[in-house]
């Protein structure tokens, strides 16, 4: 297999100039509503969604999200959140998050029904990758926190074995902020020693990296 450039494209800001490199990739994937499309190109082969809770009610709900553009291009869907593992929460967040009563809600069986209805694959992120992330995090001493955000489990599910050792894994639009209960400082660390270690790279706003198309 020849070496692949695989984009991740968060919602978060993304530097001028970004959309034609991210479109050049020959994998680019998004996020929920998609919406970096536009300033981040239009390419996107696979929509990791957020299966569990309000914005997966939310996507599944009427039609907008479903008759996207994005969605609509998309090959694969891939839901994020393990069933299992979120079951294996509902209790415990029970007690110290009642505010979160359907954040471990399970709503993967209406976009597994939607993707086969639509020809498209579709598969689930593992409880297994979600642990493996959790202790990768822990080195960085994380605050008390929920679970990890969707886009910091599609980078190591990625990583960990979708990606070949040769391939391009680029990130773009990720702030590594937002939501108070996803460990985000621990997760820039983490992805500043991915850098670090040639794992992947940040897309940078240089007229060099852009105008290498990868």
């Amino acid at each position: 297999m020849s070496r692949r450039t695989i984009m991740i494209v968060g919602n978060g800001e993304l530097p001028d100039g970004a959309a034609a490199t991210i479109d050049a990739a020959d994998i680019v994937i998004r996020f929920n509503d998609c919406r970096s499309v536009g300033a981040g190109g239009m390419r996107t082969d696979i929509v990791a969604v957020c299966n569990t809770g309000r914005p997966a009610f939310a996507m599944l709900g009427g039609g907008r999200w479903k008759n996207s553009a994005p969605v609509r291009q998309a090959r694969e869907i891939w839901s994020v959140r393990s069933a299992e593992k979120f079951a294996g929460m509902r209790a415990a967040l029970a007690e110290t998050h009642p505010d979160l009563d359907d954040f471990c809600d399970d709503y993967t069986a209406g976009f597994e029904s939607f993707a086969v209805s639509t020809g498209r694959a579709h598969r689930v992120i593992s409880s297994a990758s979600h642990e493996r992330l959790d202790r990768d995090l822990s080195r960085f001493a994380p605050a008390p926190y929920v679970v990890p955000s969707s886009g910091m489990v599609v980078i190591a599910d990625v990583l960990s074995g979708f990606a070949a050792p040769d391939d391009d894994v680029v990130l773009a639009g990720f702030g590594h902020a937002g939501w108070a209960l996803h460990p985000f400082a621990a997760e820039r660390q983490f992805v500043d020693a991915l850098v670090a270690e040639r794992r992947l790279r940040r897309l940078s706003p240089s007229s060099s990296d852009l105008s290498q198309g990868a």
